[in-house]
């Protein structure tokens, strides 16, 4: 069990050896989320959610109805809505999906998102390709990672552009969808 506080929050997280980082709250995350402003009117995708810190840091701040969760692994699943239980926000929605396969939301003001960027790189184009359409105008996607230069070049494709912080040796990426296709490809 991990205690922790984030964006001020006393937070409580079973975890599972199986599932990343189990024994503390990964810095990538951390670095990611202190870049997030949540705002009330938000609807997030926490994209790969784990054992749920993303989204359920969220779901305590905007209230857990505009919060939805996904990942591939059934004990990442399951975990994340023990969790979400524990820490008081039972009515997030969490869904077993591989990226946004089994995902019906659309509309989203933020997706944020973690992803295995130690493996290839399909799934993390996935995560970018079809989060761009997910998104409403005006939405910002977030990701974290150990590695600049594939993500900034994906995302500045996709989307036309990218914000890049470095917080702990780690690389978090904003994108903003500034409209319905994508980026137009220079001449």
């Amino acid at each position: 069990m991990i205690d922790t506080i984030i964006k001020d929050i006393p937070l409580t997280f079973n975890t599972a050896l199986n599932l990343f980082s189990p024994d503390n709250i990964d810095k990538g995350t951390l670095a990611m989320l202190s870049q997030v402003e949540f705002t009330s009117d938000d609807k997030i995708l926490d994209l790969g959610c784990g054992y749920g810190v993303v989204g359920i840091t969220a779901a305590k701040i905007i209230g857990a109805e505009n919060v939805v969760m996904s990942d591939v692994s059934e004990k990442a699943v399951a975990m994340a809505r023990e969790n979400a239980l524990l820490n008081g926000v039972d009515d997030v929605k969490v869904v077993l999906s591989d990226g946004f396969r089994n995902l019906q939301e659309k509309d989203f003001s933020l997706i944020l998102s973690n992803p295995p960027y130690h493996a290839d790189f399909s799934i993390a184009k996935h995560f970018i390709e079809k989060g761009f359409n997910r998104l409403r105008v005006g939405g910002k996607m977030y990701m974290v990672t150990k590695r600049k230069e594939w993500y900034k070049n994906k995302l500045i494709a996709i989307f036309g552009g990218v914000q890049v912080s470095e917080v702990d040796g780690y690389f978090v990426f904003c994108s903003e969808k500034r409209s319905v296709s994508y980026a137009k490809k220079g001449k």
